[in-house]
């Protein structure tokens, strides 16, 4: 049986790509999206055996998706193929759930490699990464900071509000009520101190949730 996968990334391009390299021999692509919260509604849908996804995807990046899907006990593989080198980024996609972790300038070989070992239910990190990755993971973890105080909601309301999408917008997106998204609002702006969107966008963007 085919290995069943599902691609995740906002670059058509890249999408375009990934399908060439993967629709072949003992894989079989089974839809590509564009943003994290269609990877969810679809990994939910379609149950692939391993999803390659981005991290920077809007409405919702790759690790929160990742983690919602945890949540919901998703029994695939989740593999990242993304844009940034810096350890940090593998390591909270780790933590997060997924399995692996490559650079976009990988080669075939290595993706194949890595959903290979994953399937095999093995951790892949890019070599370049792998010993950081693996230090950091095994260090004690430093306390939480103000972003991990917030609520798995907080934290993709803040994106939404870092993308610039007003409230109105982001109560459709979550099918919530705008007092809720102003509720959501106020909490996150509490919690961390800062009293404007552009300041969320700013904190957004240095730790990670806007990638």
């Amino acid at each position: 049986m085919r290995t069943r996968i599902l691609l995740a990334d906002d670059h058509s391009v890249v999408l375009q790509g990934l399908r060439r390299i993967l629709n072949r021999l003992e894989f079989e692509v089974v839809a590509a999206v564009r943003d994290g919260r269609a990877m969810v509604e679809s990994a939910v849908a379609l149950k692939p055996d391993v999803i390659v996804a981005d991290i920077s995807m809007p409405l919702l990046n790759g690790i929160e998706a990742m983690r919602q899907l945890k949540e919901l006990r998703f029994k695939g593989r989740v593999v990242f193929l993304s844009m940034h080198p810096e350890a940090i980024y593998a390591v909270e996609a780790i933590r997060a759930g997924a399995r692996g972790y490559l650079i976009k300038s990988a080669d075939d070989e290595e993706l194949i490699a890595a959903i290979h070992k994953v399937l095999a239910g093995k951790v892949y990190v890019t070599s370049p990464l792998e010993e950081a990755v693996m230090n950091r993971l095994h260090a004690p973890r430093a306390g939480k900071g103000p972003a991990g105080a917030l609520t798995p909601r907080q934290r993709e309301v803040l994106q939404l509000l870092a993308e610039g999408r007003l409230a109105k917008e982001i109560a459709v997106l979550l099918g919530v009520s705008v007092r809720t998204v102003e509720f959501h609002k106020y909490r996150i702006m509490e919690t961390l101190g800062i009293r404007t969107v552009a300041g969320l966008a700013a904190y957004a963007t240095k730790n990670h949730i806007l990638a």
